[in-house]
């Protein structure tokens, strides 16, 4: 997620206004302390981590553990006394992982370390074929020309990595001369098979497709991160023949091989199932307002992953960190002024799905939206709350930032009023909507490079200490925006204009995608 940083200056001025004003000593909120106390002395977020993240697994919108995730959070709320409801947004193509096996059967023998991607059709039995690389063309008459050659054969797809080392390692140890020599290798060579794909006519979603009916028995890429080991595992883009993944050091093993005229060999066997097309929720609690139960403060974060691990830090530990403020809330303030929501959201990964449905779906509760509190980057604690272009965010952001604790409050920096959010995450989905969503920006921990989306973000990468520091947090600003006795501002600010003097646009409401349809 990116900060926008226009009018920061200001902000930090702001910000430091009602830091400096607390004493070394804060006296907190009784509330508040209530809230710390049980965070740090009694926290589920451990045992809710396993839960959900070993014994129920990743959770792919269409699949049974997606499923199996919406009735366990709905269950969790409902033990702690919290109404929950699963709220049907759409459907999804159903489909189940099994097992991936995929081994180099020649000119020696060699298992590989691989995974199909998401959808991927099965193998039925195990496809062994040659394996080829994309041919050195300039055209897409001359590509075309070639695409016979792949029938029967499985085709490397992805760039060639030369050096499987991450950027960081090689700055360590290269010679400054050494190391602008590889970053510039590294860059042209990215560059080149840019310019190639570009060349041949196709893209990431019609190259598959051309290949498939070429007659390719198969067909591997490998998405490295650019760290060693973290592979990224999106969708399939095929419909009859398996599409997996192969870490970095095999791929470029097979690739070398391919290229040599050593014709390698592999075995391919990916087992999963197709099944029918399976509902899609929002898991959905509320705590109702004893005094303005028509107002509404919403906790933010998406359910779904991908399933290249477990969804660890994308999102399950936004996920654990709603359901523990819920928990937390519901213990120490059963009665707050406005009704607080839990929205954990479906098939975000595919376009904010479930968010915008929730959006479209529930007219009433976004009018009377107070506030909207999102945490999706990772298990780092919040540093970075912007005011996403609200003009007035500050005077209620700003004061209820004042009851959090000192030691949770001081890392974080804020930037108002900030820009609109445009997609990244699911506050994106009320900010077009014109309500005052707000992303909890939590502290790298190396979320983009080593655990988005990858086959490393499971539970063993969740720092808990920062989890709790995000519980504290959460739960303080969903009570003071919950006890505000005045109704938030929505005016929006002037929007800038863009180096080529053209005014910037508040981002437009987005229906949700509610079928796989034409999903690519």
């Amino acid at each position: 997620m990116k900060i926008n940083t226009f009018f920061a200056v200001p902000a930090v001025v702001l910000a430091s206004q009602f830091v400096n004003a607390q004493s070394a000593n804060q006296k907190l909120n009784p509330i508040v302390e209530n809230f710390v106390n049980e965070t740090n002395n009694h926290s589920q977020l451990e045992d809710m981590a396993f839960e959900l993240l070993d014994a129920i697994g990743p959770r792919l919108v269409g699949t049974p553990e997606m499923q199996k995730s919406n009735e366990w959070t709905a269950n969790k709320l409902k033990s702690w006394g919290i109404d929950a409801t699963l709220q049907q947004f759409g459907t999804w193509k159903g489909w189940q992982r099994g097992t991936t096996h995929v081994d180099m059967v020649y000119p020696r023998v060699k298992s590989l370390s691989a995974t199909q991607l998401a959808w991927s059709p099965s193998t039925k039995k195990a496809v062994e074929a040659e394996v080829i690389v994309l041919p050195k063309v300039s055209s897409k008459a001359e590509f075309d020309q070639w695409l016979p050659s792949a029938k029967g054969k499985i085709v490397l797809m992805a760039q060639y990595q030369k050096i499987g080392r991450s950027d960081e390692q090689i700055k360590e140890f290269a010679t400054p001369e050494l190391y602008e020599k590889l970053k510039a290798e590294k860059e042209q060579a990215s560059k080149d098979f840019r310019d190639y794909v570009k060349n041949i006519g196709y893209d990431n979603n019609t190259l598959p497709e051309a290949l498939e009916k070429a007659g390719a028995a198969g067909i591997a890429i490998s998405n490295w991160t650019g760290i060693m080991g973290a592979n990224r595992i999106f969708g399939a883009k095929t419909s009859k023949i398996p599409m997996i993944d192969i870490d970095v050091e095999d791929y470029g093993m097979l690739y070398r091989m391919a290229e040599k005229g050593n014709k390698p060999k592999i075995k391919v066997e990916a087992q999963s199932k197709i099944l029918p097309d399976a509902k899609t929720f929002n898991t959905v609690g509320m705590i109702k307002g004893s005094e303005k139960p028509n107002e509404y403060v919403i906790l933010s974060a998406h359910l779904d992953s991908w399933d290249g691990a477990q969804g660890a830090t994308d999102n399950g530990t936004g996920v654990l960190t709603m359901l523990e403020t819920m928990r937390i809330l519901k213990k120490y303030y059963p009665n707050p002024k406005r009704t607080i929501v839990v929205g954990l959201w479906g098939s975000e990964e595919q376009g904010l799905n479930g968010s915008r449905g929730f959006v479209a779906d529930n007219p009433e509760i976004i009018k009377g939206t107070q506030a909207v509190f999102n945490q999706d980057n990772g298990t780092g604690r919040v540093v970075n709350i912007a005011g996403q272009g609200f003009l007035k965010s500050y005077d209620y952001i700003g004061k209820w930032l004042n009851a959090v604790p000192k030691n949770v409050r001081d890392h974080i920096k804020t930037d108002f009023p900030g820009m609109p959010g445009g997609g990244g995450s699911d506050h994106a989905s009320f900010v077009a909507a014109g309500v005052p969503g707000f992303s909890l920006g939590s502290l790298n921990w190396g979320y983009f490079g080593y655990t988005w989306h990858t086959t490393k973000d499971t539970y063993d990468k969740i720092v808990f200490d920062e989890v709790k520091n995000n519980v504290i947090l959460t739960a303080t600003l969903a009570y003071m925006a919950s006890e505000d006795p005045e109704f938030t501002s929505r005016e929006r600010r002037t929007m800038p204009e863009n180096d080529k003097g053209e005014v910037a646009k508040w981002p437009e409401v987005k229906e949700p995608r509610r079928d796989s349809k034409d999903y690519k």
